[in-house]
């Protein structure tokens, strides 16, 4: 297929959603009805399988959107800046480089009893949003923040290796001339991306591989069992990240399926990393979900949580089920939405993700 023909995805869709919910109403599925939408059908090669090689094409779309391939890794040129011990594992507060002249701080907890000798199953846990932009990496590092959020901690506890870095514009990332504060410079920055013909979700991409190539190079981990969580952004950064880093073999987003059907017809002021210019072309936010198939996904939700209205959310559901089916892994998907429940990390939502990541990493 020539990069002048464009995706059909209502081809695609069609076939990998078979049985599904996919138009769900004049305008809701992204003017799928409408002929100016339509395009020719993805051609297929001989002997090719057409759901794999139409997904390895949605795949490739969503990178020119995103802001087009990531450049090479270079040396991460760890930093080690200070140990604190904590009852059952340490906390390395760390930084590497992700691109020359920028360098992310992390949060590395390592259990006790865990090394080179005897590694471990390691989580990327990306930090929830909330206009927080004092609060990143230290929250899922139990060292600030809501107790609810103390997730990497509590990882910790159970085994796992855990790394807590801080997203673009927040605690250590913020702008470094103080010139803008909080929101201002997280605008900036996603507008800064934009006029490059990027955008902020690929520089969260970039940046999140870069914490697996940290994890990766870590001896105490065991690179065959990476998983990543996230609450929030940190769910939207979740599902961002899993199609374009194989090496995460289990992801957990909790709290946030936001579709652009949902945030158009409710008009939601989401966070800036939920959008990737030119996608609706070809899909909607659950397309990028199914994309991480046939690796396993879990994603938790809050039947009245306003960020990812029900509804909306629901028929995102079924269109990822649908795809990891095509790809013949629908065990590999689950989804759980618990009832009267907002935007928090409820017991049961923490319970399900501790057995998921057991089941998938252990």
């Amino acid at each position: 297929m020539s990069d002048q023909e464009p995706e059909n995805r209502r081809g695609f869709l069609a076939r990998a959603t078979a049985g599904s919910a996919l138009a769900y109403g004049a305008g809701h599925w992204l003017g799928a009805d409408s002929a100016a939408n339509a395009a020719p059908a993805v051609p297929q090669p001989a002997g090719a399988a057409p759901v794999a090689n139409e997904t390895e094409t949605l795949r490739q779309r969503l990178v020119e959107c995103l802001g087009g391939p990531w450049p090479e890794p270079g040396p991460l040129r760890v930093e080690l800046r200070e140990t604190i011990r904590r009852p059952g594992y340490r906390i390395e507060s760390l930084s590497y480089e992700v691109e020359p002249g920028d360098r992310v701080p992390a949060m590395l907890l390592i259990p006790d009893g865990v090394t080179a000798t005897s590694p471990a199953p390691a989580v990327a846990i990306w930090h929830q949003h909330n206009g927080e932009y004092h609060l990143g990496k230290s929250e899922p590092a139990g060292l600030a923040g809501n107790p609810m959020h103390h997730t990497g901690a509590e990882l910790a506890k159970l085994g796992y290796v855990v790394l807590c870095p801080d997203a673009l514009c927040f605690e250590e990332r913020q702008d470094p001339g103080k010139q803008l504060a909080g929101g201002n410079f997280e605008r900036f920055e996603f507008l800064r991306y934009v006029v490059q013909g990027q955008s902020m979700a690929w520089k969260n991409v970039l940046d999140m591989r870069r914490a697996i190539d940290c994890l990766v190079e870590r001896p105490e981990v065991d690179a065959a069992r990476i998983g990543c969580y996230g609450h929030s952004m940190g769910s939207t950064h979740a599902w961002l990240v899993g199609p374009h880093e194989p090496r995460i073999k289990a992801v957990v987003g909790n709290c946030c399926l936001p579709t652009y059907a949902a945030i158009h017809d409710t008009k939601i002021l989401h966070c800036f990393p939920n959008f990737v210019p030119g996608w609706l072309k070809y899909g909607d936010t659950p397309e990028m979900a199914g994309l991480i198939a046939p690796r396993a996904l879990h994603l938790n939700l809050g039947e009245t949580d306003g960020g990812s209205p029900i509804e909306h959310a629901k028929v995102g559901i079924e269109r990822i089920r649908a795809m990891y089916a095509a790809q013949g892994a629908a065990e590999q998907f689950s989804a759980f939405i618990e009832p009267e429940t907002g935007h928090v990390l409820s017991p049961e939502m923490w319970r399900r993700t501790q057995a998921f990541f057991a089941r998938h990493l252990g």
